[in-house]
């Protein structure tokens, strides 16, 4: 049923593309639907009430340890211990605030996997640009092992995270973070989607439709005020990210 459904998704969007018709903005749980019962943001929990809710996809944050292990967290610390300079095992036995241990990306694409939710997988920036790469790398090649190409979508706020991703994975949707680069000059680099701050839209209206010529799907974030999520609705952004998915939906339902 879940790959009748994704199948049908993909010919819907073929089909608004070949004919012209704007596809209905789509919700992106930010952290996953961390705002309810038991949950957290960036905890399993999180991510299956993401899927509970119905939404299009939901979205999380990576960090590599020193040890080349990813671990789902926003912070590039926990604790006060910084990832990116402890060895897994020292981190495996903390817990997130609503009890979780620190999930691995292998957890999150396990638990995923079962679901009918996008994977939104934001990488964050790493110190330099070679640990960008080895985490590029890990990442695209645990995505591979589980078969979850097509239902993993990447996003970053770094560029050469981006770039690595598309001569990586040059199908699969990237998206761009950080709001100061055009959709055109995004796209000669192979990247196909833009995700920025519903401000630098409003400064950049031109940017969503300059984007959607070059077939690339924009992406606006952290969007939680009913006003603003029915502004970007008429602007015709492909996708919402949110911390009110519920709102969103019903916004976006109308």
């Amino acid at each position: 049923m879940k790959t009748f459904k994704h199948s049908l998704i993909l010919i819907l969007l073929s089909l608004c593309c070949i004919t012209g018709v704007q596809a209905q903005t789509k919700v992106i749980a930010h952290r996953g639907f961390w705002k309810t019962e038991s949950s957290a943001q960036n905890s399993i929990t999180a991510l299956q009430k993401a899927a509970e809710a119905d939404v299009y996809g939901s979205e999380f944050d990576v960090q590599l340890t020193s040890d080349g292990v990813v671990v789902v967290n926003h912070d590039d610390a926990i604790h006060g211990i910084v990832i990116g300079n402890t060895p897994y095992e020292k981190l495996k036995n903390i817990t997130i605030s609503n009890g979780e241990k620190l999930p691995t990306l292998e957890d999150y694409l396990k638990a995923g996997k079962k679901l009918d939710v996008q994977l939104i997988l934001e990488i964050k920036p790493h110190k330099t640009k070679e640990i960008e790469d080895q985490a590029v790398e890990t990442i695209v090649r645990m995505v591979k092992k589980y078969k979850l190409t097509r239902k993993v979508e990447y996003i970053s706020f770094s560029l050469n995270i981006c770039e690595q991703l598309a001569k990586l994975t040059p199908k699969s949707e990237i998206a761009y973070l950080n709001g100061d680069i055009s959709p055109k000059e995004l796209k000669s680099k192979g990247i196909n989607g833009i995700d920025y701050h519903f401000n630098v839209l409003y400064k950049h209206p031109e940017w969503i439709e300059e984007a959607h010529n070059a077939k690339m799907k924009v992406n606006t974030w952290t969007v939680d005020n009913d006003k603003d999520m029915q502004r970007l609705i008429d602007m015709k952004v492909d996708y919402l990210t949110t911390d009110e998915p519920l709102k969103a939906k019903e916004l976006t339902n109308k």
